[in-house]
């Protein structure tokens, strides 16, 4: 009889600060045993899912979100005051003026640059999660999705450095400019692959379990202007390219993450907490889909 070991593949979405969740989702993954001998990851996913399959423990990882998002490194920064411009929830008047204010800051430098915050605190932040190694030395086997402006083609890294593969795929288009790499300009893999569950079969992933962290799309308010009618188009596109990805997954888990917006990390804690009462409740489903083909395969 034919035996071969079988590759459990976790496939991390794109989202921002809402990809938080996918600690809490690897705490119980970690503390329930379930292996996983592959992590793609796209956007935050990359990051998430590159620093655990570099050797940081989830438990780690969330220390060191909470040390970040109190430090001034991360108070003072650009990624801060963009978060406060699009945070949810009642705000004073002074506030909402102060974000308006901002908001209009930003639209401005938009028209003049590829990119409205930082590559410079941008790459601060990767280095803080990620360590400087290769992705051929990572302890599970990793790949980083990103997308090239030019050739308009899917990019996985598999090989190199793993905290520019990293930049790449989280380089939210509009927020910071692309990563140059020869001829091409690389930026977010959510805009080619939202949910990399595709990525993992094409690496041969048997079972994958899949992780969407994007913005519940509801009923939108009036279409005013042309920027809340072209929000709206690009949500209904991701919408579209997660479904295609989500039908290729065996089990999918679905962190009730809100409509927060990607820079929005003040509710860091409660995604993480929320990440893993998802992953719970998916726990069942996941060691059936484990058992189902026990007899062909060995673990």
């Amino acid at each position: 009889m034919f035996w071969r070991k079988r590759r459990i593949a976790l496939a991390l979405g794109g989202g921002g600060a809402r990809g938080l969740a996918h600690i809490g989702v690897l705490k119980v993954l970690k503390r329930e045993k379930i292996p996983i001998n592959l992590i793609v990851g796209t956007s935050i996913g990359a990051l998430v899912g590159g620093a655990y399959a570099s050797g940081s423990s989830p438990e780690e990882l969330q220390r060191k979100v909470e040390a970040y998002l109190h430090s001034p490194d991360f108070r003072d920064s650009a990624i801060k005051a963009f978060g406060v411009a699009h945070a949810r929830g009642e705000r004073g008047l002074a506030q909402k003026i102060q974000a308006h204010l901002k908001n209009y800051f930003y639209l401005i430098q938009a028209m003049f640059k590829p990119g409205i915050l930082s590559n410079e605190d941008f790459q601060k932040t990767i280095d803080y999660f990620i360590p400087d190694i290769r992705i051929e030395e990572t302890l599970i086997p990793f790949r980083a999705v990103a997308t090239d402006l030019v050739s308009g083609q899917q990019i996985t890294f598999s090989r190199g450095s793993i905290r520019q593969a990293v930049m790449a795929s989280c380089a939210v288009p509009g927020a910071f400019a692309p990563l140059k790499e020869g001829e091409k300009l690389l930026s977010d893999g959510g805009i080619t692959c939202l949910v990399p569950s595709s990525v993992a079969r094409q690496e041969g992933a048997d079972i994958v379990i899949s992780v969407a962290v994007d913005r519940c799309m509801v009923n939108p308010p009036e279409l005013r202007n042309v920027v809340d009618i072209y929000y709206r188009v690009s949500e209904i596109m991701g919408e579209r390219l997660k479904g295609y990805e989500l039908d290729q997954a065996d089990v999918v888990i679905l962190p009730e993450v809100g409509d927060l917006h990607w820079s929005d990390f003040s509710q860091a804690l409660s995604l993480i907490d929320e990440g893993e009462r998802a992953a719970a409740e998916k726990l069942n489903e996941i060691r059936r889909n484990l058992s189902g083909l026990r007899k062909w395969f060995r673990f």
